[in-house]
């Protein structure tokens, strides 16, 4: 099957919704590459998505680990993680009580989330591999594959990052990897690749953001 990979959605369910109405489910399996939460106005109702749609489809239905996640297991856990708190933990923890979600069951999907999916010629995580990384999966590393903002290591693979936002998806030469967090929680859009298992790249899919997505920045 091919491969529909999907940047980071930030809480912003709306867009991510009209993203995955561009999912072909009898020929492409959906990859979301991390930070599905916070910042956005509407994280539970994503998690309650992806769990949905990772039970409906199973293996043809992945969604990455990325630091948000990662920080809010954390929180979770072991109150308090201030750096989440400050970086849209705080309005994730209160849109979790106006829903009435089970923030506890949705932390324990959470910890099951993998950190990356790859064939021989694709490797899709949040951050990538670094060249800087001496274990890039430890997931507390500043290089790590949930951190990382050095350059990536040239891995023989192409590879699919998000973590952090730009205006368009960019290209490496150098590591062969391509950054498709275009910001959607900052009003820009939210970006979707489509390639094949070789990593041919056969569609851009740009969604920009739905205005119920964002907080009021009047």
């Amino acid at each position: 099957m091919n491969l529909f990979v999907i940047g980071d959605v930030h809480g912003c369910y709306e867009t991510f919704l009209k993203m995955i109405e561009q999912w072909d489910k009898e020929t492409e399996i959906l990859i979301q590459l991390g930070d599905l939460i916070d910042r956005g106005n509407s994280s539970p109702e994503v998690v309650k998505l992806v769990r949905q749609l990772k039970k409906e489809y199973m293996d043809q239905a992945v969604f990455i680990k990325g630091n948000h996640e990662y920080e809010m297991i954390e929180h979770i856990t072991n109150p308090p993680n201030n750096n989440w708190l400050k970086q849209g933990g705080s309005e994730t923890l209160y849109q979790y009580l106006t829903a009435g979600q089970d923030i506890q069951d949705d932390v324990k999907w959470l910890r099951t989330m993998p950190l990356f999916w790859s064939n021989d010629h694709v490797f899709v995580s949040h951050a990538g591999i670094s060249e800087l990384a001496n274990n890039p999966f430890n997931e507390t590393s500043e290089h790590g594959i949930l951190w990382n903002r050095s350059p990536l290591k040239n891995i023989q693979k192409l590879q699919i990052i998000g973590h952090t936002p730009g205006d368009s998806p960019i290209y490496n030469a150098q590591s062969n990897s391509w950054n498709i967090d275009t910001a959607a929680v900052f009003g820009n859009q939210l970006t979707g690749v489509k390639l094949k298992q070789t990593g041919e790249i056969m569609e851009w899919i740009n969604i920009k953001t739905d205005k119920r997505d964002m907080k009021d920045r009047t």
